[in-house]
């Protein structure tokens, strides 16, 4: 038997009145009302609103919306939070993404209704709840102002597919399958684990469906034969008019490849372009910075501790939304992108990203196991075996929080199955900003081979820490294939006397789903085998990094 705590709705803030707000098909949505005075001020003067529409509960202590009410509403905002449809308090079903659009401009609607909305609105929030602001945009609601999406992606949490014929793809996370089994198998939470001994996984989500006696529609909406809804009933969210929009992706932000997805889609859009302002900080899912205080970084924050994250993380919205909703001041006094460069203080800020003046360095491995320059003349066949049984262990218990573990990796260099590459110490401080990718020859004696690159800072002490990061997955990789593998983009200080390494192993769990090595897919695999992986090293097609430089005397923009 599964072991699984269920957590229910906390109790509805004191600062807030809750409201059953109806959506045009008739289910209603709980939502909280917090008005500048309290909840039971006699005149109701109207304002501007900031909606935040999210599935962890509204009056819940994982999210702190309250606190957050509190902040916005001290400069004067009214607040909506409210529970997604078939979430904690609200009605309906428990199903991910659909009903966002429509809800969201229903909800929109229901607001400038009120005799405390002036008829502006803006949206604010992280991941899911920045993923229902793009939502709320694509369905063009006139009173939607500005939003400030947070470390999401318009494609956030669908599994990976791949085009037919196509051999590579995305590596699947774990989290795919287990969000709509514990975070969306109904109104409440259900947090439990699977053993990662015991396949198929599969199984074990059956056990644990039986043991809570009912099915979760988004689980079988996706296993085992995916069925695509629609997201956005009205097209894509950048297919309509544009909205401001501050869009704020975090360096070390496991979901930052949608994020910059995202950029991408925009940047062909000139309308959607225009209205766009690129915000990139030294922080990770769950808003741990890379230079948090070691008291602050702590799994449960006290609410002292909290508040003092607060202006860090709404302030930027608070000065957009002065401009975009309120009409004080001018589009230009948004810096079009803010960045920070990790490992100095402060924020740069640029008219484009990557900045002007970039200039692009290659690292190639060599056979000895060095990172050089210059391509090695020298070649040879790196091999290791991919053993299902003993993975490559993800160097965070949670990915969504890396900073507020900042794992040292320095000891997976010694593993069998992780080829290790290092330079020499840089002789001078190494400012990395831009894209960066791996390429790579590659070959299997399985049928499906994944390959995951980390680019690691080693200090002089031998501390590997983590800055980059890529993996794709390679079908029929008995065939061999040459990847090209992107490892995001990268905002990083390298400090003199440091050494760049390259890590590229087959496995990372259990972050991502692991291959069986026998070709059957991950999640409903019953059986395993032993791979022998191969990787090119040395001479013209051998396994190389590119990473884009930065020349110094960037201006900062105060934070």
């Amino acid at each position: 038997m599964v072991e699984i705590v269920r957590e229910g709705p906390a109790p509805v803030s004191p600062l807030a009145r809750e409201h059953r707000v109806r959506m045009r098909d008739g289910v209603r949505l709980a939502t909280d009302v917090y008005v500048p005075g309290g909840r039971d001020v006699a005149a109701e003067v109207p304002g501007d609103t900031v909606l935040i529409r999210l599935p962890y509960d509204k009056s819940g202590r994982y999210t702190f919306i309250p606190l957050v009410a509190e902040y916005l509403m001290a400069r004067g905002y009214r607040v909506v939070a409210q529970d997604v449809r078939g979430k904690f308090r609200s009605e309906g079903d428990a199903l991910l993404f659909v009903n966002e659009a429509d809800d969201g401009y229903d909800t929109l609607d229901w607001i400038v209704q009120q005799p405390w909305s002036n008829g502006r609105v803006a949206m604010w929030g992280d991941s899911y709840y920045g993923y229902t602001q793009w939502a709320a945009a694509s369905a063009e609601h006139p009173a939607l102002k500005a939003i400030a999406p947070r470390v999401t992606g318009t494609l956030l949490g669908e599994p990976v597919s791949a085009p037919a014929g196509e051999r590579v793809r995305d590596v699947e996370w774990s989290i795919t399958y287990m969000y709509p089994l514990t975070y969306f198998h109904s109104q409440d939470v259900f947090h439990w684990e699977l053993d990662p001994a015991r396949r198929p996984f599969a199984a074990q989500a059956e056990e644990a469906l039986e043991q809570l006696g009912s099915r979760s529609p988004s689980y079988d909406q996706w296993y085992p034969r995916p069925v695509r809804l629609p997201r956005f009933p009205r097209g894509g969210p950048f297919e309509g008019r544009p909205v401001p929009t501050l869009h704020t992706i975090g360096w070390w932000d496991n979901c930052a490849p949608l994020s910059w997805e995202d950029v991408a889609q925009i940047e062909r859009r000139p309308a959607w372009s225009l209205h766009h302002f690129l915000r990139i900080e030294s922080m990770d899912h769950e808003s741990y910075y890379l230079d948090d205080p070691d008291e602050d970084r702590v799994e449960e924050r006290t609410d002292v501790q909290l508040r003092a994250q607060l202006p860090r993380m709404l302030d930027p919205a608070l000065e957009f939304f002065e401009v975009f909703v309120r009409g004080n001041g001018a589009p230009s006094d948004i810096p079009r992108v803010a960045w920070s460069l990790a490992g100095t203080p402060g924020m740069r800020a640029c008219a484009t990203w990557p900045p002007a003046g970039i200039t692009t360095v290659t690292w190639h491995a060599a056979p000895d196991g060095s990172l050089v320059t210059e391509v090695p003349t020298s070649r040879e066949e790196r091999t290791w075996v991919h053993d299902p049984g003993d993975l490559v262990p993800s160097s965070a218990d949670n990915p969504f929080a890396f900073l507020l573990e900042r794992p040292d990796e320095g000891a997976l260099a010694v593993r069998d199955d992780v080829q290790a590459f290092e330079s020499a110490p840089l002789p001078d401080d190494v400012d990395l900003a831009g894209p960066a990718t791996a390429e790579a020859e590659i070959a299997s004696d399985g049928p499906v081979m994944d390959v995951f690159v980390r680019l690691l800072d080693v200090a002089p002490d031998g501390a590997a820490f983590r800055i980059a990061r890529g993996q794709v997955q390679v079908a029929r990789a008995d065939e061999g294939a040459r990847v090209r593998i992107d490892l995001g983009q990268v905002g990083y200080r390298m400090r003199a006397g440091h050494r760049l390494r390259v890590h590229v192993s087959s496995s990372d769990f259990p972050e991502y789903l692991p291959q069986p090595g026998t070709g059957e897919e991950p999640w409903g695999a019953s059986g395993a085998r032993r791979n022998l992986q191969r990787l090119v090293v040395g001479g013209g097609e051998g396994l190389r990094v590119s990473l884009t430089v930065l020349p110094g005397g960037r201006e900062e923009v105060p934070s």
